[in-house]
């Protein structure tokens, strides 16, 4: 069961993708923090399963498909 919606994966794929080219210092300087950049894999796979644990804890739904009435 998913519990995020289209617009939300898209968004946390994009953030992901950006902080890992931020980790790989593609487009970016060396700042010695790059490495942080690799949370960006936490949003990727999110946004691949469609599931966010945190959401699930705290009731959040945002797939239109799974919105109870």
């Amino acid at each position: 069961m998913t519990n995020m919606g289209s617009v939300d994966r898209i968004l946390r794929a994009a953030i992901g993708v950006a902080l890992i080219a931020f980790a790989a210092r593609v487009g970016f300087p060396d700042t010695g923090w790059n490495w942080i950049g690799w949370i960006g894999v936490v949003p990727i796979v999110t946004a691949v399963i469609g599931w966010c644990p945190p959401y699930a804890l705290l009731g959040i739904n945002t797939d239109p498909s799974c919105r109870r009435r």
